[in-house]
Order: C-alpha cells, then structure tokens, then sequence
C-alpha cells in the first residue's frame, strides 16, 4: 500500500485509479499521460535521432513525435511516418513534405491518392500547383 500523490489516501499500488479523488496511476510519484513514448538520447542539432511517440498528456493533448525519424500520431521531422506529418521526407495518410507518398498530400514531388505538387506527382486526383493557380 502506497498514499495517493494527489489525497494522500493509503491505495493499492495496482490501482488505476484514486476511489478518494480519482486521479489515475495514483501510487507513482508522478505520471504524465497515457500511451507510449520512447525518445533516443542520442541528438542531432538538439533533436533525437528517434522519436517514437503515441501517447497523450493527462489533459488530453496528444504528444507529437519530433525528431530525425519520428513516428506517431502526430509527427514532425526529417524522416516521417505518422498519421499526420509534417517532414522532409513523410509516409502519412495526411502530410506537407518534400518527398511525400500520402492518403492526401501537399510536396515538392508525391505519390498520394489526393495532393497537391510542385515538381513531381502521381496519383488519383493528384494536380500541380501551377495548374490550380491557371483556374483561379
């Protein structure tokens, strides 16, 4: 039996929550969120090589992955694999990257079933961005 970190009442170090006051993981000294979170310690120009990221803070804001090679929900870096990203070089469903292959993108050259392109594209409804400037 530990105390609760928020109530101080005496609790089971298995229990999800505080039946006093609620807060979840209430036996560890401190806890910031739910999900999974690994982040090298290795840097490059004060980014880690790795950010794996799938994990949201207790208020609920999810914990966007940034780094060299970021992979999540959420992503930001040179190398992406996300959900949503936003890279040099990104495999998303939803993304703005230089190199991109996408559900629905916006890059310098792509390969996506929706985008928008600069150089390079290919794709279903996949259109270059000077040709959408010509309609308007």
């Amino acid at each position: 039996m530990k105390p609760c970190r928020e109530c101080q009442h005496e609790i089971s170090e298995q229990a999800m929550a505080c039946p006093q006051c609620g807060v979840p993981f209430p036996a560890r000294a401190k806890w910031n969120g739910w999900g999974f979170e690994y982040k090298s310690k290795a840097t490059l120009f004060g980014l880690p090589w790795l950010h794996i990221s799938f994990k949201y803070r207790p208020s609920r804001r999810p914990v966007p992955a940034k780094g060299i090679f970021a992979i999540g929900q959420f992503a930001c870096g040179i190398f992406t694999l996300s959900q949503f990203g936003v890279g040099v070089i990104s495999v998303s469903q939803f993304t703005i990257a230089g190199y991109a292959i996408a559900q629905f993108a916006v890059a310098y050259s792509l390969i996506a079933q929706m985008g928008i392109y600069v150089q390079e594209g290919h794709g279903q409804l996949v259109k270059n961005i000077t040709e959408l400037l010509k309609i308007l």
